[in-house]
């Protein structure tokens, strides 16, 4: 059996293609879904007026409304030779490299203000060149070579402080190349050199005098020591005297009172002779030599 044939007039083809065109058409026109990305906010403007942020993720609007991707990932800003003077005129640079992102809570002011991406680089720079030569000028040369972590410090903090005006977080600072010209550069390096120098002398004077603070004290101790043992000495010597004399005096005392004592001792002396006696009389006598048991007056 023989299908039949369908004739699909010309006309109504071309009203298919057109309708499939205007769906077409009207869905790229009309089509409310949007992603936004991660590290991203969606601004959403409506007119050309900020009227909303959407997280990452999906976001469904209606045709009126337009959504612009904005990046608050960490960015980086480089900064070459930013040019300063010192306190006492020196000229002086350095290079500069700061890393950092938009905080989340001004991606609205920072849009409106600053930038449609999140690109803060051009207001980083001007803003590092600013403090950079605010810095500086508080400083001698000297001072900025001797004290390179304070001023450094000091530089990341204003910058810190300038760019949150731009609704920018910084992340951190690497501040190198710090130069003056080269002539210079020698001059104080000589003059740092000369100081650590001094420093290092008065420190060894430091330590000779405690040296010799430390000998002086020990030979006061030993001084000390010394003159106690010849004090104790002493005083052991005249205590022992003053005994001596003591017992001497009472002798004397109880001889003064009891005089027969005196006549009993010199009995007791010349019996003590007489046993020693071999009965010889001396061959010589002289004059007021004592005779034994005789006693002529």
């Amino acid at each position: 059996m023989q299908t039949p044939e369908i004739n699909i007039p010309v006309w109504a083809t071309r009203k298919n293609i057109v309708i499939g065109v205007v769906v077409i058409v009207a869905l790229v026109i009309l089509w409310p879904f949007y992603s936004v990305p991660t590290g991203s906010r969606g601004v959403v403007t409506q007119f050309g007026k900020i009227v909303g942020i959407e997280g990452e993720g999906l976001a469904v609007l209606p045709p009126w409304q337009k959504l612009n991707n904005f990046n608050i990932r960490a960015e980086q800003a480089d900064i070459e030779n930013a040019e300063g003077s010192t306190a006492d005129t020196q000229p002086v640079q350095v290079s500069l490299t700061v890393r950092y992102s938009i905080a989340t809570d001004k991606v609205s002011e920072v849009y409106e203000k600053y930038s449609h991406n999140g690109d803060l680089s051009s207001y980083v720079q001007t803003a590092a060149h600013e403090v950079f030569k605010a810095v500086t000028a508080r400083y001698t040369a000297v001072d900025l070579v001797a004290q390179r972590a304070k001023v450094s410090n000091d530089i990341s903090a204003a910058l810190r402080e300038k760019l949150t005006t731009y609704g920018a977080q910084v992340i951190n600072i690497d501040m190198r190349n710090f130069s003056f010209s080269a002539s210079y550069m020698k001059a104080i390096n000589e003059k740092v050199t000369q100081e650590q120098l001094r420093l290092a002398a008065e420190n060894k004077l430091k330590t000779v005098e405690a040296e010799q603070k430390q000998k002086v004290a020990v030979a006061e101790a030993e001084a000390k020591a010394v003159r106690a043992t010849a004090d104790g000495e002493a005083y052991k010597n005249i205590t022992i005297a003053k005994a001596q004399a003591d017992a001497i005096r009472v002798q004397s005392q109880a001889l003064s009172q009891n005089k027969e004592i005196l006549e009993l001792r010199r009995i007791e002396v010349e019996q003590t002779k007489a046993h020693k006696w071999n009965g010889a009389l001396p061959t010589s006598i002289y004059a007021g030599a004592p005779i034994p048991f005789m006693s002529v007056k």
